[in-house]
């Protein structure tokens, strides 16, 4: 349980890719648009931060979420966010 305790207050907010560009990436814990996770088909990703939500995150059109740690590994887990086919 250590390691839930770390994320109490980290949410997720997945989107669009298309707005990928109105991100402040000062504001969230990702580095850049380049490194961000998109879904299986590209077309949707997801940024994370703690504690408020930036500006930018609440300013986005297309949002789902927010998301606890638990909600998104959930959703990471499907088909659409996991290749089922990808060999590692």
């Amino acid at each position: 349980m250590q390691e839930l305790q770390e994320y109490d207050n980290r949410r997720f907010m997945i989107f669009n890719v298309s707005e990928l560009n109105q991100i402040d990436f000062n504001t969230v814990l990702e580095t850049s648009a380049d490194t961000v996770r998109k879904s299986v088909d590209e077309t949707k990703t997801f940024v994370k931060w703690d504690g408020t939500m930036p500006t930018c995150v609440s300013n986005l059109t297309t949002k789902e979420g927010p998301y606890t740690y638990e909600e998104i590994l959930t959703i990471l887990a499907t088909l659409e966010w996991t290749d089922p086919n990808l060999i590692i």
